[in-house]
């Protein structure tokens, strides 16, 4: 019998492996609106600072996602430049590593 204190453990190891183990691989941004842009920030969270504004089709390349305050936050370079890199949220990466829309 598992003691209760691992449950929520485990619960936390699963998600986390979901996020993070997931494989890299080319996405796009997509639903951000013509007027708006996409931001590309240094870490994963609204706190930290924006390193540009990405419109939607964007090809970028994604390495990894964490959750940060229930948010799925995704590390990706510009497919072009990947010297640019940063964060952005998955709720906006489409082509194989974002949501399905």
């Amino acid at each position: 019998m598992m003691p209760k204190t691992s449950f929520p453990a485990l619960a936390l190891i699963g998600m986390l492996a979901g996020c993070v183990g997931s494989g890299g691989g080319r996405t796009l941004v997509e639903g951000v609106g013509a007027e708006d842009m996409l931001k590309l920030r240094a870490g994963p969270g609204l706190g930290f600072r924006v390193v540009l504004g990405l419109p939607d089709g964007t090809p970028l390349e994604r390495q990894d996602c964490v959750t940060e305050v229930g948010q799925l936050w995704c590390r990706v370079s510009l497919a072009d430049a990947p010297r640019v890199s940063g964060y952005v949220s998955a709720d906006y990466l489409v082509g194989g590593a974002g949501p399905s829309r």
